[in-house]
């Protein structure tokens, strides 16, 4: 009896787990912490005491531990070493540090790649990869994912009670990297054979009459290579979608096996990476949230301004959090840049002192929960040597990013104490809510086939129509097809080349109860498998956007074309959709050259309470789509801002921030009377503004 109750107990407690699942998982008053990566595998263990204290004293509130310590946990097959885990979290606990624990599942042992081979990806040419750096396992290996969990559950089950222990970060920067094993050639096949019922169908969706492409079985198929030129662009389709699966299936299996040992209040995530195409973070919803990885000042980051490449692009650390944050309704950094970093082979500028604090005040203002920093000591060996931390390699000397984060972690501690729970949003600022469709079919589709060199999914949405949004000062959220579209005043949706009726139909809904809906050039062109419609171009939306898209145009580089809108001209080159309007849309831009000057580049009609736009041509600088946009946004009754270049504004928590990435003084477009708690209305290189 005594036995059966204590079961029913446990019972009840998981009950209640589960059932207040929907409790916050971070406390809204503590507004957002910050911490680092820590290693304790890679220095002696006298001094591991000195480091996390250094950590606390700084102001830190979290220590990230095990990501890539799957040798120093289990050495040899089945035997386990977690007494030194055990006094790192111990000593974490000691100095009131929370602690974010990892599944070490990016760097296999060496006894793993040993004893089975077949764990490790092959590359096209057929080359095994071999053990000796991170990320080298194959996603569709049984024996790869059979030994993860195995570590994982061990893990789960030592620390799944501890509540020093937040939360659980699955992998490391998670990728469907390709792999040409025989491994993954079945779990394809297998997959396909899911997806599809019969080798016809398959032959239909992929439009295998085409050279000959036809297949009599699943065992016929085989992986595309990337490397030969006119593939069947169907079946690199399905592929992305694959390699996109069995990154998602394999995180949802870890996910799954660490909630099974969890008693007390633990979130599960992964560290995504902002800018990773073949990956698809909407298929892991099963997580508490996601969190990503970004590194702001390397390569090709020229900023705003003069030596901007220091400070970074401005939308960048927004630009991700708006993305990851719809998925669970919230989100964090879980690695933000603390100097220079060792793997750029273009450039690796030393950072602006001072704009690490200015990142963490963005991160705040984007909504993140957290910031933590990739890592707490610069390393004095491996591949990372030069990749800096906020700790110099002494572990006595903060680098100057490391007294950024202190300094920050400090004025949190003070904006903490001006924290209102019962604040009143900014009204204009809701108003001006704003959902980006997006999705990973459309960037695979165009860049398999994107008809010019000049042509980037990715560039056009994210780099091209986000910054004209955010430069209104609107709240953003990038959104899948389930979203509900009535949340937002406005809905753009860039490229949105494969699509169907159901989705038409939602948008005609949307628009006829009152939402503001713009379409971008290369919109509505194929259905679902990647094909032209046996119909009219772009037969589907046609109706909906009360024009027909006579055909388009791309000029081939330094030549270009241009558009007049209102008096002024806007040039463009990468893609132009020339349309004709039906009776009753409006022509707001045209084109001025070549055979079809005078058709329209831009129309608008109004549909029940509500209006759709189509902007045909992608133009240089994003200038038409700036002014278009604006326009849309004031004819629906919704302010918008101009912030200048260089500045991004946000409000979260009943506080207004703002942040200056030029090399200018900018003024903040505070209300008047707005009281300021941080900097002032003036902000000049770096400079935050913090106001009530």
């Amino acid at each position: 009896m005594k036995k059966s109750f204590l079961f029913l107990t446990f019972l009840s407690a998981l009950f209640f787990m589960r059932a207040n699942a929907a409790e916050p998982l971070f406390a809204p008053e503590q507004l957002i912490s910050t911490g680092a990566f820590y290693y304790p595998e890679h220095w002696d263990e006298s001094q591991w005491e000195r480091d996390i204290k250094k950590m606390s004293e700084l102001g830190l509130e979290i220590i990230h531990m095990g990501e890539f310590s799957w040798a120093a946990l289990e050495p040899e097959e089945g035997v386990y070493t977690f007494d030194w885990l055990d006094t790192a979290v111990a000593l974490a606990e000691k100095y009131g540090l929370k602690v974010i624990l990892c599944s070490t599942t990016a760097t296999p042992p060496a006894w793993l790649s040993t004893q089975h081979p077949e764990i490790l990806r092959v590359d096209e040419d057929g080359k095994r990869l071999a053990h000796g750096r991170r990320q080298q396992a194959s996603f569709s290996s049984d024996f790869y994912r059979e030994y993860s969990l195995g570590i994982i559950e061990k893990l789960a089950k030592r620390y799944g009670g501890n509540a020093t222990v937040i939360g659980w970060q699955l992998d490391n920067e998670p990728k469907g990297t390709v792999d040409y094993s025989e491994n993954a050639t079945k779990r394809f096949r297998g997959w396909l054979e899911r997806k599809y019922g019969s080798i016809a169908a398959l032959n239909k969706a992929w439009g295998a009459a085409f050279w000959s492409m036809t297949y009599n079985n699943f065992e016929q198929i085989t992986l595309p290579r990337l490397s030969i030129g006119m593939n069947n662009p169907h079946q690199h389709l399905d592929h992305d979608r694959f390699m996109a699966h069995e990154t998602a299936s394999h995180l949802s299996l870890q996910a799954e096996t660490i909630r099974k040992q969890t008693t007390v209040k633990q979130w599960v995530t992964t560290n995504f990476e902002n800018d990773r195409d073949n990956a698809d973070p909407w298929l892991n919803k099963d997580l508490d949230f996601v969190s990503y990885t970004t590194y702001m000042a390397h390569a090709y980051n020229k900023g705003v301004g003069q030596e901007g490449y220091r400070r970074g692009m401005p939308h960048h650390i927004v630009r991700a959090a708006d993305y990851y944050r719809p998925i669970g309704g919230i989100t964090g950094i879980m690695e933000l840049q603390p100097g220079q970093i060792n793997w750029s082979r273009v450039a690796n500028p030393l950072l602006e002192p001072g704009v690490v604090r200015m990142w963490l005040w963005h991160a705040y203002a984007a909504g993140n929960q957290f910031a933590t920093t990739y890592r707490f000591r610069q390393p004095t060996y491996g591949s990372e040597m030069y990749h800096y931390g906020i700790m110099d390699p002494d572990g006595v000397t903060p680098s100057y990013s490391g007294i950024d984060f202190s300094t920050f972690a400090h004025e949190i501690q003070k904006l903490r104490k001006e924290y209102n729970p019962k604040y009143k949003p900014n009204k204009a600022y809701e108003d001006r809510k704003t959902g980006i469709l997006f999705a990973r079919d459309n960037r695979w589709r165009q860049e398999r086939r994107p008809l010019t060199k000049e042509w980037d999914h990715f560039e056009f949405v994210v780099d091209h129509y986000y910054p004209v949004v955010k430069s209104f000062a609107a709240p953003v959220d990038f959104i899948d097809e389930e979203k509900d579209f009535l949340e937002y005043p406005v809905i753009i949706a860039p490229a949105y080349q494969l699509l169907d009726d159901e989705l038409v139909n939602k948008w005609e809904c949307y628009v006829k109860q009152g939402g503001h809906l713009v379409l971008g050039a290369r919109t509505g062109q194929m259905d679902r498998d990647g094909q032209l419609w046996q119909a009219r171009r772009a037969e589907p939306i046609l109706d909906l956007i009360g024009a027909e898209v006579f055909g388009f145009d791309i000029i081939p580089s330094p030549e270009k074309g241009t558009v007049d809108y209102l008096g002024d001209s806007y040039d463009w080159n990468i893609w132009g959709d020339i349309l004709e309007p039906m009776a009753g849309t409006e022509i707001w831009a045209t084109y001025e050259n070549s055979f079809y000057q005078g058709k329209a580049a831009v129309t608008h009609r109004k549909l029940g309470e509500g209006t759709v736009t189509y902007i045909g041509a992608y133009s240089h600088d994003a200038g038409l789509e700036e002014v278009v946009l604006r326009r849309v946004y004031e004819q629906a009754g919704i302010h918008t801002e101009a912030l200048p270049e260089g500045m991004m504004m946000e409000y979260r928590d009943g506080f207004g921030i703002a942040v200056n990435y030029s090399d200018q003084t900018l003024t903040v477009p505070a209300p008047a009377g707005a009281e300021f708690i941080f900097g002032s209305r003036e902000i000049g290189l770096c400079g935050v503004a913090v106001w009530k």
